[in-house]
């Protein structure tokens, strides 16, 4: 009984590591380092980097591109970029 518990907390803990908030936004500079910052319809800004595979396809990110943006629930003001629709 006890083991089925631990186990449950285990899982829960890997679920909630795995949750990602994605979130459309407009490139607005680009910064040093492949940093961008992108910023969310609801008007914050968001400091985030290239995921590795858009840098593999080198697909590049320009001012004024729409992204898609992965924020974890810990930091939402560092994201990763995965999606470019231009």
């Amino acid at each position: 009984m006890a083991e089925s518990k631990k186990d449950e907390k285990k899982k829960n803990l890997a679920e909630s590591k795995n949750d990602k908030i994605e979130v459309e936004g407009k490139v607005i500079e680009v910064l040093k380092g492949s940093d961008y910052l992108v910023e969310l319809p609801n008007g914050h800004t968001v400091k985030a980097y290239v995921s590795g595979k858009m840098r593999i396809n080198m697909i590049h990110v320009l001012p004024g591109d729409k992204v898609t943006v992965q924020l974890t629930p810990y930091d939402l003001t560092r994201g990763i970029i995965t999606w470019n629709k231009r």
